[in-house]
């Protein structure tokens, strides 16, 4: 199967297309060996030397990934977070870094913490502003600019081709947190980003049984064989197991996408027409929403199955809605199968930036009459 000649929906259905050579079976097998046989002269002729770096498990879900993102190679970390921090760690002390002020929290706190206590200059940005990220950068001295579209909570859209124009001026390199996007709707790849990254414990994955992350690479590079390095040396990596897991996923990847896209789309325009307990809703696909235009052009097929609402009567109204719903999952995470809610000011605590009257949701594969029908209760209960 040449992935060029193939459409996104049969790469991820088949995997591939990917036989297992000794059994002919159309699932791959579990590899769960920690180590691998040296030949007689001390050589490695197989390619594999450690479970770290050289985990035949990896090879298939790192191969569909790099098909889908059209990209030239991928590597799979233990978690979203374990491949994010590696393109900070591959990084020299000193270096600048520009990323925005409203990201996946945890992300956040780590760069303004442990990466600015080894040396990274961190610098947050406005990214909803035209020309934030060209004004931050400091040309010899930026060496990566880290973008996530849409942006969580608030699904803010920055438009990947104009920063990756602005980052490589000025000799830095642009890095896109697609998470939320997926493959099946954004390549920044093909938009000019040098790196990749998803949380596939979301998406990718779409299970909710699995925590696991993955970059994709545009080109080789000296910066990411030092992300190789990164990955073996500190040992964030997948286990076999979740990288057959992840596999499994990425077969209905396209499927699931779709359906929550357009799930998500009804259940915005539903709560976005004068909805007498909702303030605002936040979705990319609303012709009044921040980046509207940007994500028509970089998102195709659906605008995610992300969106977040504020709630009228602030905080309190938004606990109590979250905590009236009866399908809606009171929980943490996105991208799975079954719907979530949260609270998310709570869960990201002192210094958030997030409004307190706002409320995530994730809209999974239930049938959206019943997500929207409960949503309508909640928001009645806590106005009561």
């Amino acid at each position: 199967m040449n992935p060029k000649q193939v459409h996104p929906d049969s790469i991820a259905a088949q995997a591939l297309g990917w036989v297992d050579d000794a059994t002919r079976a159309v699932t791959m097998p579990i590899h769960v060996s920690t180590t691998y046989l040296r030949d007689p002269d001390n050589q490695y002729r197989s390619g594999r030397g450690y479970i770290r770096a050289d985990n035949p498990a990896f090879d298939q879900a790192e191969a569909v990934i790099t098909a889908l993102e059209h990209g030239h190679q991928a590597m799979l970390f233990a978690s979203g977070m374990a491949a994010a921090t590696a393109c900070f760690q591959a990084l020299a002390p000193g270096d600048h870094v520009i990323a925005p002020k409203v990201m996946y929290w945890s992300l956040r706190n780590w760069l303004l913490g442990f990466a600015t206590q080894w040396g990274l200059q961190v610098e947050l940005v406005d990214m909803t502003e035209p020309g934030a990220i060209r004004r931050a950068l400091k040309p010899g001295k930026t060496k990566l600019v880290w973008v996530e579209t849409p942006a969580n909570p608030m699904w803010t859209v920055t438009d990947i081709a104009e920063a990756a124009q602005a980052a490589h001026a000025a000799g830095a390199r642009l890095a896109v947190d697609s998470t939320v996007a997926t493959p099946m709707l954004t390549q920044p790849l093909s938009l000019g980003a040098d790196i990749v990254m998803h949380a596939a414990t979301k998406y990718l994955n779409g299970h909710s049984d699995l925590a696991a992350g993955v970059l994709v690479c545009r080109e080789d590079s000296p910066y990411w064989q030092t992300l190789r390095k990164v990955r073996a040396y500190v040992g964030g990596t997948l286990g076999s197991f979740e990288s057959w897991l992840l596999v499994r996923g990425l077969r209905t990847l396209h499927l699931r996408v779709r359906a929550a896209c357009a799930s998500a789309e009804r259940i915005a325009a539903h709560f976005d027409a004068a909805h007498p307990h909702v303030a605002a809703v936040m979705y990319p696909g609303l012709p009044g929403a921040q980046g509207h235009e940007i994500a028509k052009r970089q998102m195709k097929g659906g605008f995610g199955g992300m969106l977040s609402i504020r709630v009228k009567g602030g905080e309190a109204a938004a606990i109590t809605t979250a905590a009236n719903v009866q399908m809606w999952k009171r929980a943490t995470s996105l991208g799975g199968t079954e719907s979530l809610i949260e609270h998310r000011a709570s869960v990201e605590g002192a210094g958030t930036p997030v409004p307190a009257d706002l409320l995530r949701l994730s809209v999974g594969l239930e049938h959206v009459d019943d997500l929207i029908a409960d949503l309508t209760q909640a928001l009645a209960a806590a106005h009561r």
